[in-house]
C-alpha cells in the first residue's frame, strides 16, 4: 500500500472484542492450517473435523484452496509471487474470522516454508496450528481425485506442486498426520491432540462420527 494512504488509515476499535466473544461462547478460536500435496487428504480431514466441531457447538469455517481461488483469489495465477499473495489473503481473512471467535480450518497446499511462516506471523504463533498431512506423491497421484496429476503429466497444467513445482515438507509441524492410514485414525489423533492442548473441550470417542 502507498505510504501516502497509510497515514490516513486509523484502526477502529470496537467494544465487543474477541476475548468477550470467547468468554461468551466458551472456547478460544484458532486457525488449524492443513498443508500437504493435492490428494493428500487435507480437504477430507478438514471436512470431517468441521462436522465434529459443529456438532459440539463450535463455530467453524473451512477456507479451502480451490474455493478461495474461485472468488477472492480468482485473479491470481500459480507463479511463486501469486502463490504468496494467495496465502497472504487467506491468512488475513482467517485473522478476521479469529476475531469473530470462529475456529478456522484452512485446507491449502501452501507448498513453501516461507508461506507457512508468513501465515503464522500474520495470525500470531499462538493462534496458528500447522497440520501436515504426509501422503507420498505416488499415492496422491494414484488417487488424483480432481484429475490434476494426469493433466500435469500431459503438460496441460504448469507449476503443479509435486510434479514440476516444489513442495517443501514441514520440518516441525504442530500435528503430523500419516495420509496413508485410515481417515478415522487421523481424526482420532487430531481430536486427541486438540483436546490435550486445550483447544477443544471434548475428548475423542467413536460417537463423534455420529453426525
Amino acid at each position: 500500500m502507498n505510504n501516502s494512504f497509510k497515514k490516513n488509515i486509523i484502526f477502529q476499535k470496537y467494544e465487543i472484542t474477541r476475548t468477550k466473544r470467547e468468554r461468551k461462547n466458551g472456547y478460544a478460536s484458532k486457525v488449524i492450517w492443513f498443508t500437504g500435496l493435492s490428494g493428500s487428504g487435507k480437504s477430507t480431514i478438514s471436512n470431517i473435523l468441521e462436522k465434529i466441531l459443529f456438532k459440539n457447538n463450535i463455530y467453524t469455517y473451512v477456507l479451502d484452496g480451490d474455493n478461495v481461488r474461485s472468488g477472492l483469489c480468482s485473479d491470481l495465477t500459480f507463479c511463486s509471487i501469486d502463490r504468496n499473495e494467495n496465502i497472504r489473503r487467506i491468512s488475513e481473512v482467517a485473522k478476521l474470522m479469529l476475531d469473530a471467535n470462529i475456529m478456522v480450518l484452512v485446507s491449502v497446499i501452501s507448498p513453501y516454508k516461507k508461506q507457512r511462516l508468513m501465515a503464522s506471523n500474520i495470525l500470531g504463533k499462538d493462534n496458528f496450528l500447522e497440520v501436515f498431512v504426509d501422503t507420498p506423491l505416488n499415492i496422491c497421484e494414484k488417487r488424483d481425485p480432481k484429475g490434476l496429476y494426469k493433466k500435469s503429466r500431459s503438460n496441460e497444467i504448469l507449476n503443479f506442486t509435486g510434479i514440476n513445482s516444489l513442495y517443501e515438507i514441514p520440518e516441525h509441524p504442530d500435528i503430523y498426520l500419516d495420509g496413508t492410514i485410515p481417515i478415522k485414525e487421523n481424526i482420532k489423533k487430531l481430536i486427541t491432540k486438540l483436546y490435550e492442548n486445550h483447544i477443544i473441550f471434548f475428548p475423542y470417542t467413536h460417537k463423534l462420527f455420529e453426525y
